[in-house]
This record gives C-alpha cells, structure tokens and sequence, in this order.
C-alpha cells in the first residue's frame, strides 16, 4: 500500500464506529451513514463486549446495506474503548480513518465534508451538537430521520432548547482559520475525528493502558502533534449529532496517566495496534 501522506485525498474512508449494549442508537447512527453522498467508505463497528443484540442487529444491517460493514468484537472487560478502536482499525486497510461514536448521527454530507478536509500531516476535528432527550426520543423511540432535518428546522429546535447549539450546522470555508491553532490538543474528542491510517500506525494508535472513561482520545492527539501531525479544524464544515445521555464520571487513574504523558516526550503507545496487525 502506498504511503497515503502522497495521497491528495483519500482513497477509501473506513469509519470507525465504537458502541456498547446500545443497539437503538447504533442502529440510528448506522441508518444516518446509509444517506451519505460520499460513497468509497466502508464501517467497522468497533465493539466493547456488546451481549448478542447488538451482533443481530449489525447482522440485519449488513444484509441491506450497499456499503461494506464489519462487526469487530472484544470481550467485555470493562471500558476498554482504545483497544477496540486499535482493533478495529487492524482490520481494515483504508487509508483514512474517521471515528464516531455508536451515539453520533450524521448529516448527509458528514462524510464528504471530511474528505473535502483531508490534508497531509492533518488530523481533523469535527464539532457536535448535544440532542436533548425530545430530539433523543424522536430519533429511537418513533425512528425519526432526525439527521436529514434542514438547518432552519434545527435552529427551531435550538429555540425551544431542545438542542444546545445550532451554530455548527451552518457551512463556513474559514480556509486558512482552520489551521491557526495546529498544536493545540485541548479540547479534541473522539467522536469526531480523521486522521490518515499511517500517522495513526505511526505512533501505534491509541493507548491501552487507559482504562475506563476518559482522555485516550487527548492522550492519542498529543502523540501525533509530537510526531509532526497537525490540528486542521472541522468547525462548520463536519459537524455530529450527539443522542443524549447521561455524562460518565472521568476515570482518576487516566487523569493521572495523561498528566504524565504531557510530562513526558512520549510518542508511541506501548501497548498500542501494533499487536493486532
């Protein structure tokens, strides 16, 4: 496979969808994805131990959809969301990779606007809008395509406070302005991110040692910065639907490991993707 930081743009997407015993959303957050205008992606979903509902249920996907789709599993040991994020990129060979959640839906043009991003030596972070519990419930409960609603519709629910913001949705070029801040790593999430799959192998994908919820994600962005890769802003261009749900509880252990790693000139994981590949 060719070095994809050549590449003027991505060959194939791979998204990497991680999920937990939440079938309704997954399936939601699937169905968003069958709406994509970009075509040349296939879907992993990523899944931490999930019982066999949600395996049924990726099952009955795979059958309709047009798009490629692998359910890569691991035993349920506690939250371990980086090692079946290293596991799920080990089974694919695209060369770009972008990370949601199994409670993000997307718009239709979610996955065109990251591949109008891609840049070499970028990694690209995406905003996300947080569904309150009426949007939440519109989405699964009644099955509404939530995620093909218009902007204007949006910003009517953003008045009644039904969401908490609508400013993302609108679509901005910003051109340069997307790269002024290319060393900061505060405030990256996962469940919007694109990186080039050999900046990821590069310094061995993300971090096991974290356990529990909580800054793998920051800790893997520190590590590319480090090793040359830079902050490109997908700020009105990329945004994510969050389904609402109640926050998790930082885990104290991986505060205490992050704090370290900023300390330190750490690059690559040691207990990283390499193990899979």
């Amino acid at each position: 496979m060719a070095d994809s930081r050549a590449l003027a743009s991505p060959r194939e997407i791979a998204v990497i969808v991680s999920t937990y015993d939440r079938p309704d959303p997954l399936e939601a957050v699937l169905a968003s994805l069958e709406d994509q205008t970009y075509q040349r992606f296939t879907v992993v979903v990523a899944d931490d131990g999930s019982a066999s509902e949600t395996r049924e249920m990726v099952e009955g996907v795979v059958a309709r959809d047009p798009f490629p789709v692998r359910h890569v599993w691991q035993e349920d040991r506690g939250y371990r969301l980086a090692a079946i994020r290293n596991r799920a990129v080990a089974a694919v060979e695209s060369d770009y990779l972008v990370f949601i959640d199994g409670d993000c839906l997307v718009r239709p043009d979610f996955l065109s606007g990251h591949e109008r991003l891609a840049a070499a030596g970028r990694f690209v972070h995406g905003s996300r809008i947080r569904l309150g519990p009426e949007v939440t419930d519109a989405a699964l409960r009644d099955r509404v395509a939530v995620h093909r609603w218009s902007t204007l519709r949006w910003l009517g629910q953003w008045g009644r406070g039904r969401v908490d913001r609508a400013a993302p949705l609108f679509r901005l070029p910003l051109g340069p302005l997307r790269e002024i801040t290319p060393r900061k790593w505060e405030g990256v999430k996962g469940c919007n991110l694109a990186v080039w799959r050999d900046d990821y192998l590069d310094i061995n994908g993300f971090d096991e040692a974290y356990e529990g919820w909580g800054l793998e994600d920051n800790d893997l962005i520190v590590r590319l910065i480090r090793n040359g890769v830079v902050r490109k802003e997908g700020r009105y261009a990329v945004p994510v639907l969050h389904l609402w749900h109640e926050e998790r509880p930082l885990e104290e252990p991986n505060r205490r490991r992050f704090d370290d790693v900023l300390r330190s000139d750490a690059v690559r994981a040691e207990r990283g993707v390499d193990q899979y590949l």
